[in-house]
């Protein structure tokens, strides 16, 4: 099977003020903060996990911008001490993912973090699976072989190696190599749906609704595929996660001209209760992405 290229202008992938793969690395971002706290030292549990809650439940974006920085360099640290800790390394990989795409607007330094945190991905996935060393390097056929080999308990480390190479492309979308290898990333992501699509509340349906919704029909885009990945992962999460349905409004409503999908979805997301806990952080950036899309509506329809 030939690897997929994706010949449409860049500006059609990476669209809009916040970027879809960005704002689909927000949701990550909360959600995986999560299960930060159990990959770091029994002594630090309790510190993190509490950091944790106050991160995700906290409604204002500038008091995490400025501590997460803190939290970077105490995983880096861990990392000096044990760097071969698959655990740590897909801690690594998921905060400087997250921060990078959430924080970071410098090009130039976004692609050093991307770079550092798609490393940190692929040493944890040889960490953790040896004979997936060699996965950077494969060729694409090579590559879906050693993807069908993993199970379900691979799925962890193969979910952070997506969300990071899915940030990594993001980064370097002036490189067609680089862009033609979301192919990889769907390739993942379709895995973990086989494996255990509940993983993370959903999220790879998520992932694989962007990517069947990147471009329009007549150059290979498959909204309707798009759409069902959309609502099975609104079902799963219980619509707790807000950010869903404006990914959803943006990349399957705008992309079919859907104004009546379109509005409601993001009515419902500035209705909804954004106090959700373990959601607050990621529900208020929501609501400010749903006000500035549907201010923008008439304009885009």
């Amino acid at each position: 099977m030939k690897e997929k290229k994706f010949h449409t202008s860049r500006k059609s992938v990476f669209r809009g003020p916040v970027s879809v793969i960005m704002q689909v690395h927000i949701l990550i971002y909360v959600l995986l903060l999560a299960g930060c706290a159990y990959f770091i030292s029994s002594a630090s549990v309790e510190m993190t996990e509490n950091l944790t809650h106050a991160i995700l439940d906290n409604n204002d974006l500038a008091t995490v911008k400025s501590g997460a920085p803190a939290y970077l360099l105490m995983v880096d640290s861990l990392l000096y001490r044990d760097p071969h800790n698959d655990s740590l390394l897909r801690a690594a990989a998921t905060i400087y993912t997250a921060y990078t795409d959430v924080f970071v607007k410098d090009k130039k330094r976004a692609k050093r973090l991307t770079d550092k945190a798609l490393n940190y991905a692929f040493s944890a996935m040889c960490a953790h699976r040896p004979d997936m060393c060699s996965l950077r390097q494969s060729g694409f056929q090579e590559f879906e072989n050693f993807i069908s080999k993993l199970n379900v308990n691979d799925v962890p480390v193969l979910f952070t190696l997506g969300s990071a190479w899915a940030a990594w492309i993001q980064t370097h979308r002036d490189d067609w190599n680089a862009v033609a290898e979301l192919s990889r990333v769907e390739t993942i992501m379709e895995r973990i749906v086989e494996l255990n699509e509940s993983y993370q509340d959903g999220a790879a349906h998520l992932y694989l609704g962007v990517l069947s919704t990147l471009l329009p029909p007549a150059l290979g885009g498959k909204p309707e595929v798009g759409r069902s990945h959309f609502e099975r992962a609104l079902n799963i999460s219980k619509q707790k996660n807000l950010m869903i349905k404006v990914v959803y409004a943006k990349q399957y409503a705008r992309l079919v001209f859907d104004r009546k999908l379109h509005d409601r979805l993001l009515q419902e997301v500035l209705k909804a209760e954004p106090e959700v806990r373990g959601y607050v952080l990621n529900n208020t950036l929501a609501q400010k992405e749903a006000r500035e899309l549907l201010d923008g509506a008439e304009d885009y329809f």
